[in-house]
């Protein structure tokens, strides 16, 4: 299996491609710029999807759904919305095709031409702000709390599975409020549940910060986002929460009657993670030898496979393997016993570490008299022989736990290895070239000086750190006065 897979070090992007291949993750489709996803990188989003849900539930949010089209002129009403979004969109002209008259194949009937394009949606604020208009006359319908799970499209011209490709999944969260106070707690709220998630249940540290202005959403006041480090040392945002102030309320009349029987816009925010949060979490972990899953969102968390030789040896081991099953299930572990006869425990065991699967069980008829198991961790590579007795606490406790917390610590470890300060651009650009990774350095503040530094070095600001203290400096690029430093990286 691994022969598979390009190395890290030979080539980290194509490393990436093999493994999300090989892995049963995903695969292009016949469809321009669109991917299949696989059931087993299905079932990894699935549990992204739940626990998202759930914490956003936990938060107070509803779960809508709202048009996958929107008409064109919606699109008009926000000018900065427009502008970030006009070059990726897809627009459907007709609603009809017919029978071509040479017989071959359907065309498009020219008779059947829209009266107003509609835009097949790369967000959904406007269509969602067109509605709020309806749904929110008094401060009673504050604040509207809602989330939509859907896809959208976006028109990439260069796509990678998972990060970028011209339809992707995601979530989209889309609040109104009474306040700008209201609107600002909720933008940071849904930023720390972002956060959490990142940490806890993808093991993946983060750093929080707000967009500056060349890198903040279109129609947005504020964006607020979380930043990992890949293994290359490049940034991926996984997740974006904007404070959009009253620009959509006002572009869509969307006003209520305050307490005091007066005529107010409403404050908004929208925030959203999506497939790429997928690619993220192949890309802080994984090895030369396939996948590793933090336990948290792994489908499998615990694989077992029956070593024999005989009939009878196969029933006797995969019976004992079927009720430590059991057994972990009751305990809230995920688990498959392989009891494929076709395929060989080489097999099994190169297949299942490829897909990532935190623990591997082996059971031949000799642990089985000596009251033993073998056990394989994903995420160190160690093999201990185990006694039975007490194996099914010790893997729920303690072993996946442990696996959860050693990725996250790995993942941090690696990071702040390769986060710098910069003080100078000669600097800056050196460790650009030579090193790549997290740059912390003072910039003057204005769209200008970010572009042409864009511009000759490919790094961005991925955000001003939320974290970061008042520490006067000197602009890298103009040398003009600087309050904080600001994190610097390229990026995907």
């Amino acid at each position: 299996m691994a022969n598979k897979i390009t190395s890290r070090s030979e080539n980290y992007s194509e490393w990436y491609n093999d493994l999300v291949k090989a892995a049963d993750l995903a695969e292009h489709s016949s469809v321009r710029g669109c991917m299949v996803i696989k059931p087993y990188g299905y079932a990894i989003w699935e549990k992204m999807q739940a626990q998202l849900d759930k914490m956003f539930k936990e938060t107070g949010h509803q779960n809508a759904y709202f048009p996958l089209l929107i008409p064109k002129s919606f699109l008009s009403k926000e000018a900065q919305h427009v502008d970030g979004f006009a070059k990726e969109c897809a627009v459907v002209t007709h609603h009809r095709l017919k029978n071509s008259p040479d017989g071959k194949g359907v065309i498009v009937d020219p008779e059947a031409k829209l009266e107003e394009e509609l835009i097949i949606r790369p967000t959904s604020e406007t269509i969602i702000w067109n509605t709020y208009r309806d749904w929110i006359q008094s401060y009673r319908d504050l604040p509207l709390l809602i989330n939509q799970w859907a896809n959208v499209m976006r028109w990439e011209l260069r796509t990678r599975l998972f990060l970028r490709t011209a339809e992707f999944l995601w979530q989209e969260g889309h609040t109104a409020h009474a306040t700008a106070e209201e609107a600002i707690a909720e933008t940071k709220q849904m930023l720390e549940v972002y956060a959490t998630f990142a940490e806890e249940f993808m093991a993946i540290p983060v750093i929080k910060g707000v967009k500056s202005e060349n890198e903040r959403f279109a129609g947005a006041l504020d964006t607020y986002c979380i930043e990992a480090m890949m293994q290359d040392g490049k940034a991926l945002q996984a997740g974006t929460s904007h404070f959009l102030g009253q620009n959509f309320a006002k572009a869509f009349d969307v006003m209520f009657s305050t307490k005091e029987n007066k005529q107010e816009y409403v404050w908004a925010t929208s925030w959203g993670v999506s497939t790429r949060l997928m690619g993220a979490l192949v890309m802080t972990h994984s090895d030369d030898d396939g996948l590793v899953l933090p336990p948290a969102l792994a489908p499998i968390q615990v694989v077992m496979v029956p070593i024999y030789k005989t009939d009878e040896e196969y029933d006797l081991i995969v019976g004992k393997l079927n009720d430590l099953a059991s057994a972990l299930k009751i305990a809230g572990v995920t688990v498959k016993v392989d009891s494929d006869r076709q395929k060989k425990p080489g097999w099994k065991f190169a297949e299942w570490e490829l897909k990532g699967v935190p623990v591997r069980i082996a059971l031949g008829p000799r642990d089985l008299e000596q009251g033993n198991i073998e056990m394989a961790r994903r995420d160190t590579k160690e093999k201990a022989s185990l006694p039975i007795e007490g194996i099914v606490d010790k893997i729920a406790r303690e072993v996946l736990p442990s696996i959860q917390s050693n990725l996250h610590q790995r993942a941090l470890e690696m990071r702040n290895s390769r986060t710098y300060r910069a003080d100078t651009y000669a600097e800056f650009k050196e460790i650009l070239e030579q090193k790549g990774g997290f740059i912390l350095a003072h910039w003057d503040g204005t769209p200008e000086t970010e572009q042409k530094i864009k511009e000759e070095t490919k790094a961005t600001i991925r955000c001003i750190p939320l974290d970061s203290p008042s520490e006067s400096g000197t602009c890298i690029y103009t040398g003009k006065p600087s309050e904080r430093r600001v994190l610097f990286a390229e990026a995907y």
